[in-house]
């Protein structure tokens, strides 16, 4: 039988990708975005009405989808944003904002839907969070601390749920092409003792998402999972990401000094 899909966030970057790639490998597709009307002439999937930093809009949304489809077989958790800015120059209000989406938005829908996947016995449950939750990123503060929790959140979900045949998966992409940067929310706050830091990190990063791939691997990494019959815990994916992860495990002020070095000779 045809799997049935749902990816939230996906009228634009990884979302709208994934999404219609899975669209042109069969799969049934239904994809969210919080202005469907905006987005949905232009793609060939369904796009529902969902903001899930909203609660009425969360509350709701499990009868409206099964008003359009029978089953769930997996729902890709995709739908967040980047806040930027260095830890102390940023807003705690703001870092509140980021979590209510990029966690507790998360959390509040894989809430709303396991019971539907818990009386089906089955599915897979795979979520977008970033390497930057494994390893941290200077000026991405709250939005590594964002990532880092759902890392938790779902390491702990998966255990729960595995009895019902429901695996748990995360993708953890480092950089890649997509318009997450465009759509980023800026810290405003400036302290000039941190000017000269903040340039190179942004020169860097600049550099960086300016010489990423396009997002294939990560395409490819979510048909992997639902092709899999037990997926995998964790994905990070993207060059270096082995290297890192062994680096922060094993050796971990060398770790730090690489990430410190390759910022500090960064040209402005």
């Amino acid at each position: 039988m045809k799997q049935t899909i749902l990816v939230t966030g996906a009228s634009s970057g990884f979302g709208r990708l994934m999404a219609g790639k899975l669209h042109e490998a069969g799969f049934t597709v239904i994809g969210t975005s919080r202005t469907p009307d905006k987005y949905q002439s232009g793609l060939p999937f369904k796009l529902l009405s969902l903001d899930i930093a909203d609660n009425n809009s969360l509350a709701s949304f499990g009868e409206r989808l099964f008003s359009e489809i029978s089953q769930l077989d997996v729902l890709i958790n995709n739908a967040g944003y980047l806040l930027a800015g260095l830890a102390e120059e940023t807003p705690v209000e703001l870092g509140k904002q980021q979590f209510e989406t990029n966690f507790w938005g998360t959390v509040k829908l894989t809430k709303e839907l396991l019971p539907y996947f818990r009386k089906q016995k089955r599915g897979k449950i795979i979520t977008t969070g970033s390497f930057f939750g494994l390893i941290g990123h200077p000026n991405l503060s709250y939005y590594s601390a964002s990532k880092h929790a759902l890392e938790g959140y779902f390491k702990s979900l998966r255990f729960e749920v595995n009895q019902f045949n429901i695996k748990v998966s995360m993708i953890e992409p480092v950089y890649f092409k997509t318009n997450l940067g465009e759509n980023a929310i800026i810290a405003h706050e400036e302290i000039s003792a941190y000017n000269a830091f903040r340039q190179k990190v942004d020169a860097y990063t600049s550099h960086a998402i300016g010489n990423a791939p396009g997002p294939g691997s990560v395409i490819n990494t979510v048909m992997k999972i639902i092709r899999d019959k037990n997926p995998k815990f964790s994905y990070p994916i993207g060059k270096g990401t082995p290297l890192y992860l062994a680096l922060q495990r094993f050796a971990y002020n060398g770790f730090e000094s690489s990430i410190l070095k390759t910022v500090n000779k960064t040209k402005i």
